[in-house]
């Protein structure tokens, strides 16, 4: 089995967050950058099912050339080898235009299912899984706690606020995972010191075919401002002096929730 994992280098999310006041973008230089953690699951996911089933994990991203630290993380991981996606004309990129370019770099590869992040921690649109299917065409298993591939065909508990339904869809397709199917192994020191000699394939814009197609010549999208969010309020302390209940429930009912 062939699996490609989609990955995303991200600014660590345990650090404050700065936009930059021209871009409304995330500030990405002079901060520490790392493999988005929830792409660790789709990693770990991957390499459990090429475990059992023999085969091997490539890992896909899209960014700058120092992007290259979160592929190579997931090698550490033990993915066999990588391909980024890396080309001036690409900086600041919409959701479709990223799914554009993986899209059209996938092509021609080898694989029997592509999994992703269920969104990414610094975007959070969740938009470029489902565009990717689309462009691919092929069927989308979404916000999997669960994944089982067997008889040519993927399974999942799909996550739902009320517990989980199981789907599932032929071989080849995509899948998203949650944080909570696995938990990601770490990098052993033999793993890190491998990963070096892993091969990263680089491609430009031209190389997939996409000039003029993707990236800052193709924006369907644009951040015009950004404000921060409104600073939590003070709520109000209501003493019981037997008209306690009450004014709760004058309070649900003026929000129309009762």
């Amino acid at each position: 089995m062939n699996v490609l994992v989609c990955v995303k280098q991200i600014p660590d999310p345990n650090a404050p967050g700065k936009l930059d006041p021209q871009t409304k973008r995330l500030v990405r230089e002079g901060v520490d950058l790392v493999l988005d953690p929830g792409d660790e699951h789709g990693v770990e996911a991957g390499l459990q099912l090429v475990e059992k089933d023999a085969g091997e994990v490539t890992v896909i991203s899209m960014g700058p050339p120092k992007a290259v630290d979160a592929i190579r993380r997931a090698l550490a991981m033990g993915a066999h080898r990588g391909i980024l996606i890396t080309d001036t004309g690409l900086e600041n990129s919409d959701a479709i235009s990223t799914a554009r370019a993986i899209a059209a770099a996938i092509k021609g590869q080898s694989y029997d299912l592509i999994i992703c992040g269920t969104e990414s921690t610094d975007g959070s649109s969740g938009a470029v899984p489902a565009q990717l299917a689309e462009l691919l065409g092929l069927p989308l298993l979404s916000f999997a706690k669960k994944l089982e591939v067997a008889q040519g065909k993927a399974v999942i508990d799909r996550q739902t606020d009320d517990g989980y339904d199981v789907v599932e869809a032929p071989l080849p397709s995509i899948v998203t995972v949650t944080g909570g199917i696995n938990e990601a192994r770490y990098p052993a020191l033999r793993g890190i010191m491998q990963a070096k000699n892993k091969e990263v394939k680089q491609v430009g814009l031209s190389d997939i075919g996409l000039e003029g197609q993707a990236g800052k010549a193709a924006l369907t999208q644009e951040v015009v401002d950004a404000t921060p969010a409104e600073a939590r309020k003070a709520g109000e302390v209501v003493e019981d002096k037997g008209e306690g209940a009450k004014r709760v429930a004058d309070f649900l009912k003026a929000l129309k929730v009762i």
